[in-house]
Protein backbone atom coordinates (compact mmCIF):
# COMPACT_ATOMS: atom_id res chain seq x y z
CA UNK A 1 0.00 0.00 0.00
CA UNK A 2 3.11 2.33 0.75
CA UNK A 3 4.26 1.73 -2.75
CA UNK A 4 0.99 2.83 -4.04
CA UNK A 5 1.02 5.58 -2.31
CA UNK A 6 4.67 6.95 -3.28
CA UNK A 7 3.94 6.16 -6.83
CA UNK A 8 0.56 7.75 -6.95
CA UNK A 9 2.29 11.31 -5.45
CA UNK A 10 5.20 10.89 -7.72
CA UNK A 11 2.68 10.86 -10.63
CA UNK A 12 1.09 13.70 -9.03
CA UNK A 13 3.98 16.29 -8.84
CA UNK A 14 4.71 15.18 -12.53
CA UNK A 15 1.72 16.23 -13.89
CA UNK A 16 1.11 19.26 -12.05
CA UNK A 17 4.54 20.19 -12.35
CA UNK A 18 6.78 18.20 -14.93
CA UNK A 19 6.34 18.79 -18.54
CA UNK A 20 3.97 16.12 -19.93
CA UNK A 21 5.54 14.28 -22.52
CA UNK A 22 3.48 12.79 -26.06
CA UNK A 23 3.78 10.02 -28.11
CA UNK A 24 1.08 11.04 -30.81
CA UNK A 25 2.74 14.17 -32.77
CA UNK A 26 1.33 17.23 -31.64
CA UNK A 27 -2.14 18.03 -34.36
CA UNK A 28 -1.43 20.99 -35.91
CA UNK A 29 2.21 21.16 -35.66
CA UNK A 30 2.75 21.79 -39.04
CA UNK A 31 0.17 24.53 -39.70
CA UNK A 32 1.79 28.14 -39.42
CA UNK A 33 1.40 30.42 -37.16
CA UNK A 34 -1.18 33.03 -37.76
CA UNK A 35 -0.71 36.57 -36.67
CA UNK A 36 -3.46 36.97 -34.44
CA UNK A 37 -4.89 40.62 -33.08
CA UNK A 38 -3.59 40.67 -29.34
CA UNK A 39 -7.00 40.26 -27.82
CA UNK A 40 -7.69 36.88 -30.15
CA UNK A 41 -3.61 36.36 -28.92
CA UNK A 42 -4.99 36.44 -25.12
CA UNK A 43 -8.41 35.03 -25.34
CA UNK A 44 -6.70 32.08 -27.17
CA UNK A 45 -4.04 31.38 -24.22
CA UNK A 46 -6.57 31.76 -21.48
CA UNK A 47 -8.86 29.12 -23.05
CA UNK A 48 -5.92 26.74 -23.93
CA UNK A 49 -5.02 27.47 -19.94
CA UNK A 50 -8.95 26.76 -19.22
CA UNK A 51 -8.24 23.11 -21.21
CA UNK A 52 -4.79 22.12 -19.69
CA UNK A 53 -6.46 22.86 -16.24
CA UNK A 54 -9.03 20.38 -17.35
CA UNK A 55 -6.59 17.55 -18.36
CA UNK A 56 -4.43 17.74 -14.95
CA UNK A 57 -8.49 17.35 -13.12
CA UNK A 58 -9.02 14.33 -15.46
CA UNK A 59 -5.24 12.99 -15.01
CA UNK A 60 -6.07 13.30 -11.21
CA UNK A 61 -9.63 11.69 -11.67
CA UNK A 62 -8.94 9.42 -13.54
CA UNK A 63 -5.75 8.31 -11.07
CA UNK A 64 -7.88 8.49 -8.46
CA UNK A 65 -10.28 5.61 -10.40
CA UNK A 66 -7.95 3.94 -10.82
CA UNK A 67 -6.39 3.24 -7.40
CA UNK A 68 -9.52 2.13 -5.81
CA UNK A 69 -11.19 0.28 -8.75
CA UNK A 70 -11.81 -3.42 -8.52
CA UNK A 71 -12.06 -4.61 -12.01
CA UNK A 72 -8.71 -5.08 -14.14
CA UNK A 73 -10.46 -4.73 -16.86
CA UNK A 74 -11.87 -1.52 -15.43
CA UNK A 75 -8.49 -0.14 -14.56
CA UNK A 76 -6.92 -0.69 -17.71
CA UNK A 77 -9.08 1.66 -19.49
CA UNK A 78 -9.03 4.14 -16.65
CA UNK A 79 -5.36 3.84 -16.93
CA UNK A 80 -5.71 3.98 -20.55
CA UNK A 81 -7.86 7.25 -20.84
CA UNK A 82 -5.47 8.46 -18.51
CA UNK A 83 -2.19 7.71 -21.16
CA UNK A 84 -4.37 9.71 -23.69
CA UNK A 85 -4.83 12.75 -21.08
CA UNK A 86 -1.36 12.89 -20.66
CA UNK A 87 -0.85 13.64 -24.21
CA UNK A 88 -3.44 16.34 -24.42
CA UNK A 89 -1.61 18.05 -20.97
CA UNK A 90 1.81 17.76 -23.49
CA UNK A 91 -0.34 19.52 -26.29
CA UNK A 92 -2.17 22.15 -24.02
CA UNK A 93 0.93 23.18 -22.73
CA UNK A 94 3.17 23.74 -26.05
CA UNK A 95 0.37 25.75 -27.42
CA UNK A 96 0.14 27.82 -24.19
CA UNK A 97 3.77 28.04 -24.82
CA UNK A 98 3.52 29.50 -28.07
CA UNK A 99 0.47 32.37 -27.37
CA UNK A 100 2.85 33.67 -24.81
CA UNK A 101 0.32 32.48 -21.85
CA UNK A 102 1.23 30.33 -18.46
CA UNK A 103 -0.47 27.59 -16.91
CA UNK A 104 -3.40 27.90 -14.09
CA UNK A 105 -1.35 28.66 -10.54
CA UNK A 106 -4.44 26.90 -9.03
CA UNK A 107 -3.31 23.60 -11.03
CA UNK A 108 -1.83 21.68 -7.25
CA UNK A 109 -5.63 22.85 -5.84
CA UNK A 110 -7.43 20.81 -8.76
CA UNK A 111 -5.48 17.75 -9.07
CA UNK A 112 -6.03 17.40 -4.72
CA UNK A 113 -9.74 17.92 -5.69
CA UNK A 114 -10.50 15.57 -8.94
CA UNK A 115 -7.86 12.95 -6.86
CA UNK A 116 -10.56 13.06 -4.38
CA UNK A 117 -13.37 12.72 -6.43
CA UNK A 118 -12.11 10.22 -8.52
CA UNK A 119 -11.35 8.05 -5.36
CA UNK A 120 -14.63 8.40 -4.02
CA UNK A 121 -16.27 7.48 -7.56
CA UNK A 122 -14.06 4.68 -7.41
CA UNK A 123 -15.49 3.31 -4.17
CA UNK A 124 -18.71 3.15 -5.01
CA UNK A 125 -18.45 0.24 -7.42
CA UNK A 126 -16.93 -0.12 -11.23
CA UNK A 127 -20.64 0.55 -13.08
CA UNK A 128 -20.61 3.79 -10.88
CA UNK A 129 -17.03 4.90 -11.61
CA UNK A 130 -17.42 4.38 -15.30
CA UNK A 131 -20.45 6.36 -15.44
CA UNK A 132 -18.71 9.33 -13.63
CA UNK A 133 -15.67 8.74 -16.40
CA UNK A 134 -18.75 8.68 -18.91
CA UNK A 135 -20.40 11.58 -17.96
CA UNK A 136 -17.10 14.20 -17.19
CA UNK A 137 -15.89 13.08 -21.07
CA UNK A 138 -19.57 14.04 -22.27
CA UNK A 139 -19.20 17.53 -20.53
CA UNK A 140 -15.91 18.25 -21.67
CA UNK A 141 -16.82 17.17 -25.46
CA UNK A 142 -19.28 19.72 -25.15
CA UNK A 143 -16.94 22.37 -23.43
CA UNK A 144 -13.93 21.60 -25.93
CA UNK A 145 -17.62 22.45 -28.83
CA UNK A 146 -17.52 25.94 -27.13
CA UNK A 147 -14.27 26.63 -27.29
CA UNK A 148 -13.90 25.57 -31.02
CA UNK A 149 -16.94 28.41 -31.70
CA UNK A 150 -15.18 30.74 -29.16
CA UNK A 151 -11.78 30.47 -30.93
CA UNK A 152 -10.80 32.66 -34.29
CA UNK A 153 -11.04 30.60 -37.08
CA UNK A 154 -7.82 31.94 -38.01
CA UNK A 155 -5.96 30.01 -34.97
CA UNK A 156 -5.76 26.89 -37.32
CA UNK A 157 -2.79 25.43 -34.70
CA UNK A 158 -5.09 25.75 -31.68
CA UNK A 159 -8.42 24.52 -33.43
CA UNK A 160 -7.15 21.60 -34.62
CA UNK A 161 -5.31 20.37 -31.21
CA UNK A 162 -9.05 21.27 -29.36
CA UNK A 163 -10.24 19.12 -32.26
CA UNK A 164 -8.37 16.12 -32.05
CA UNK A 165 -8.66 16.35 -27.97
CA UNK A 166 -12.62 16.56 -28.72
CA UNK A 167 -12.56 13.12 -30.68
CA UNK A 168 -11.08 11.63 -27.77
CA UNK A 169 -12.97 12.48 -25.42
CA UNK A 170 -15.85 10.86 -27.56
CA UNK A 171 -13.93 7.71 -27.77
CA UNK A 172 -13.55 7.43 -23.72
CA UNK A 173 -17.29 7.67 -23.28
CA UNK A 174 -18.18 5.20 -25.49
CA UNK A 175 -15.71 2.86 -23.94
CA UNK A 176 -17.00 3.71 -20.64
CA UNK A 177 -20.45 2.90 -22.10
CA UNK A 178 -19.35 -0.17 -23.18
CA UNK A 179 -17.76 -1.26 -19.95
CA UNK A 180 -20.79 -1.61 -18.41
CA UNK A 181 -21.07 2.46 -17.15
CA UNK A 182 -24.21 3.31 -14.98
CA UNK A 183 -26.11 6.33 -15.79
CA UNK A 184 -25.43 9.29 -13.13
CA UNK A 185 -28.21 10.67 -11.85
CA UNK A 186 -29.60 13.92 -13.40
CA UNK A 187 -28.89 16.08 -9.65
CA UNK A 188 -25.13 14.01 -9.76
CA UNK A 189 -25.02 15.30 -13.40
CA UNK A 190 -26.12 18.90 -12.24
CA UNK A 191 -23.44 18.94 -9.63
CA UNK A 192 -20.87 18.03 -12.07
CA UNK A 193 -21.26 20.68 -14.30
CA UNK A 194 -21.52 23.42 -11.61
CA UNK A 195 -18.05 22.34 -10.26
CA UNK A 196 -16.73 22.59 -13.75
CA UNK A 197 -18.03 26.15 -14.37
CA UNK A 198 -16.25 27.81 -11.41
CA UNK A 199 -13.06 25.78 -12.63
CA UNK A 200 -13.41 26.84 -16.36
CA UNK A 201 -14.15 30.36 -15.08
CA UNK A 202 -11.58 30.90 -12.32
CA UNK A 203 -8.79 28.46 -14.42
CA UNK A 204 -9.65 31.87 -17.58
CA UNK A 205 -7.88 34.11 -15.12
CA UNK A 206 -5.91 32.20 -12.65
Amino acid sequence: MIDRAIVEFDKALRTVFASARTIRPVPGRDFPETDLDERSRKDAASLMRVNHCGEVCAQALYQGQALTSRDPSTRKALEGAAAEETEHLAWTEQRIAELGGRKSLLNPLWYAGSFGLGALAGKMGDGWSLGFLAETERQVEAHLKGHLERLSPDDKKSRAILDQMQRDEVAHAETAVKLGAHELPTPVRQLMRAASAVMTRTAYWV
